[in-house]
């Protein structure tokens, strides 16, 4: 069986996203623990954080997933930015402990020009700072990313040496994006493409820190960089090639999280319903 979600709205108050997540059939999913598009944040009370894990536990999905905002920017030149991404960083990191969250999904951002290498210190020196002002379990995960200019992590070398430069195997792993995958140059479409892009990571980064897998088709074409997310099956990647992504032992067993559209094609549960299908479930 497959373990397959959604990401989750959390408006209203954040243990409504568990009842949301139930509702349209996840066994596992993603949110935001705060607006996604600003700096400011309410503090979580224990109150909804207790609500929350009750609700969690209850239900029986696993693992719920956190995802940085859009503004933090771990690579940025600008020192006002940086360092406001960085203590943005250790406080989601915080948020995640009282919510009893075992993951947070980050983007590495941009460099804006300053440079690959200098882009990579930043986000290695972030990181590091991160790491130690929150001191808990949670585990940080750096998202492949669709290599768009300026951009840090889109190749998986990338992603291999910020690892090894952090040092923190206990603290940081991988979230493998089939989308920014693809139009980053990984075929993950055709059953010998996706073995080499599978066995590439394995050499490179090592499968067992690959943790959770947004699984989103594509609107772009393979390596044109361009991060659209499409319906399963209805984006360059295509059924075919969902089928095999679905049945690869290396996907197939990990949290798989859908970030697709909901218009009036298809939504969450339409979604949902299609990978269970693909995975030969339905």
């Amino acid at each position: 069986m497959v373990k397959i979600g959604a990401h989750v709205s959390i408006a209203g108050s954040i243990d409504r996203a568990v009842d949301r997540a139930e509702e349209i059939g996840c066994d596992t999913f993603q949110i935001f623990s705060r607006n996604p598009r600003g700096w400011r944040f309410k503090e979580i009370s224990e109150e909804v954080a207790e609500e929350f894990k009750r609700k969690l536990k209850r239900s029986g999905m696993s693992p719920p997933v956190d995802h940085m905002p859009y503004l933090p920017n771990l690579a940025t030149p600008k020192e006002d930015v940086y360092q406001k991404s960085v203590e943005a960083l250790a406080l989601e990191l915080d948020r995640c402990e009282v919510l009893g969250i075992p993951y947070l999904v980050t983007h590495l951002g941009s460099h804006l020009d300053s440079g690959k290498e200098e882009g990579l210190n930043r986000t290695v020196d972030a990181i590091i700072k991160a790491l130690s002002a929150s001191e808990n379990d949670v585990i940080l995960l750096l998202e492949t990313t669709s290599d768009s200019k300026n951009s840090v992590g889109g190749s998986f070398e990338d992603l291999a040496e910020i690892m090894s430069r952090v040092d923190r195997d206990d603290r940081v792993g991988a979230c493998f994006d089939t989308c920014h995958a693809f139009v980053a140059g990984y075929d993950v479409r055709t059953e010998e493409g996706l073995d080499e892009t599978m066995e590439k990571f394995d050499q490179t980064i090592g499968l067992e820190r690959m943790m959770v897998v947004h699984l989103n088709d594509s609107k772009g074409p393979i390596s044109s960089k361009l991060d659209r997310h499409e319906h399963i099956g209805l984006g360059e990647i295509g059924e075919e090639g969902f089928r095999l992504i679905l049945n690869h032992p290396a996907i197939r067993t990990r949290p798989l999280i859908l970030e697709t559209p909901s218009d009036e094609r298809r939504d969450d549960r339409g979604n949902i319903a299609k990978v269970r299908e693909l995975a030969g479930e339905d």
